[in-house]
């Protein structure tokens, strides 16, 4: 019993430990007050937690992000308001998942649809309301600027859902692919390589907007490697295009604060939504094709065990005269 006891402990500080961590990553690429970015990491990798840990862990969230916000600020009451809408979040996703009977293994359309819209844009509505609000009550943010600030929170908390819990849902389940061919250690490791170049290419062009030239390399990661290849795809695209958009370069050169979190945030929502989706309906396909040969062979065997054969008292028939 304290065995068991001392494990749900360091569960919970381990997880609280990588909240605060991915946190402070996070806050690198912060666009409103320091406290407020496009992508939110913690967001993600609280509701990964709980879908693999259950709720046990939600100290650990809590603490990790009262950690990260205590030393932002700007007040206590306002810290501990962020605090309880950052825990409540990925909680109330978890719950709407497990009611619409989500799978971690990301392996039915039905999952990817309802992580899109249940624990990404549902789910994410609590922590950015209760935040931009105590930020706006505390007079951290100015009340003209709710809105923006709503939007960034909202979408930054939303990125991490849709870009880090899959990563890590992914990242759980991998094994060493033991059985691979040179050939397709080869192909990705090309897939790799031209994944970051070219979304390097297409978020460092001055005056103009190549960020399509992405698209073909996420369709090529989801039908050849799905989820396992689509994910980290995913991520690293969002993660560059997240640091061209806070320096200012590419297509997001001259661009004030709410033209570029549409133009990043579509653009981000684009790659995940291109990348989980078309993984999924691969995934959905060749379960469906592997289903119906398995049937098919069933068939095919209990066809030949009903074949009566050749009955040897039977007399044979008659040879025509010649």
């Amino acid at each position: 019993m304290l065995a068991g006891h001392g494990f749900e402990v360091v569960l919970v500080l381990a997880v609280a430990a990588t909240y605060y961590g991915s946190a402070r990553v996070g806050l690198v690429q912060q666009l409103v007050r320091e406290q407020v970015t496009p992508l939110w990491p913690p967001t993600g990798l609280a509701l990964a937690a709980l879908l693999v840990f259950g709720v046990r862990v939600w100290p650990g969230v809590a603490l990790g992000a009262f950690l990260v916000n205590v030393t932002l600020g700007p007040s206590v009451l306002a810290v501990l308001a962020i605090t309880a809408g950052n825990t409540l979040a990925p909680l109330a996703a978890l719950l709407l998942l497990r009611r619409a009977g989500f799978r971690p293994e990301l392996d039915r359309l039905r999952d990817v649809l309802a992580l899109i819209f249940l624990g990404a844009l549902a789910g994410m509505l609590i922590s950015s309301t209760i935040g931009s609000s105590a930020l706006v009550l505390s007079g951290a943010v100015d009340a003209g600027d709710f809105w923006s600030t709503w939007s960034v929170w909202w979408t930054g908390d939303a990125m991490g859902i849709l870009v880090v819990t899959p990563f890590l849902l992914v990242l759980r389940r991998l094994r060493w692919p033991v059985r691979a061919s040179p050939a397709r250690w080869l192909e990705a490791g090309a897939l790799a390589v031209g994944t970051v170049l070219v979304t390097l290419i297409a978020t460092r062009t001055e005056h103009s907007s190549l960020l399509f030239l992405v698209s073909p390399f996420l369709i090529w990661a989801a039908f050849r490697f799905r989820l396992a290849g689509a994910a980290p795809c995913a991520l690293v695209v969002s993660l560059l295009a997240i640091v061209a958009a806070t320096s200012g370069a590419g297509p997001f050169d001259d661009e004030d604060l709410f033209a570029t979190m549409v133009t990043l945030q579509a653009f981000n929502g684009t790659t995940a939504l291109t990348a989980l989706l078309l993984a999924a309906l691969i995934t959905e396909r060749n379960k469906t094709h592997d289903e119906l040969s398995r049937l098919c062979n069933r068939f095919a065997v209990m066809l030949t065990q009903l074949d009566p054969g050749t009955d040897p008292y039977e007399t044979p028939p008659e040879k025509p005269p010649p």
